[in-house]
């Protein structure tokens, strides 16, 4: 998965900060790969990763995620955000075996069914990779 892959959403909001929204409270898994991407800026894995029930997230700090610039609203490893950052707010539901649109992202309804479609394997699997390999310890 070295490609970029990505689902365009227009973050900003009317005042010029962005929504980040989704980086509150965050469960974001990470790949391996995204682990790797991070570590290469200089992070260490325990100042921006934790496990949570067998899955490997990203860290939240203040309630948001450690990477959240909270007065811009904006992403401090933007161009190096994890997999999943980059594709929300598309969703895969374990329990129905689909990928959905985030209902609680507020530009949600910009999404295009397009890109539902176009990335529903590549989220599928991101998130199967992520739930097979969840107790596969990063060092």
């Amino acid at each position: 998965m070295t490609a970029e892959y990505f689902v365009e959403v227009d973050c900003r909001l009317p005042n010029g900060r962005f929504c980040a929204k989704c980086c509150y409270e965050t469960k974001m898994p990470l790949t391996r790969e995204d682990v790797e991407r991070i570590r290469k800026l200089g992070f260490k894995l325990k100042d921006f990763a934790c496990w949570r029930n067998g899955v490997l997230t990203l860290k939240n700090v203040d309630c948001h995620c450690v990477f959240l610039d909270v007065s811009s609203g904006k992403c401090k490893i933007y161009e190096h955000r994890p997999l999943g950052c980059k594709l929300y707010p598309l969703v895969y539901d374990v329990y129905s075996g689909k990928v959905l649109v985030d209902p609680y992202c507020p530009k949600a309804n910009e999404v295009k069914r397009s890109a539902t479609r176009l990335q529903y394997e590549l989220v599928k699997k991101v998130a199967e990779n992520i739930l097979c390999k969840s107790s596969a310890k990063v060092r």
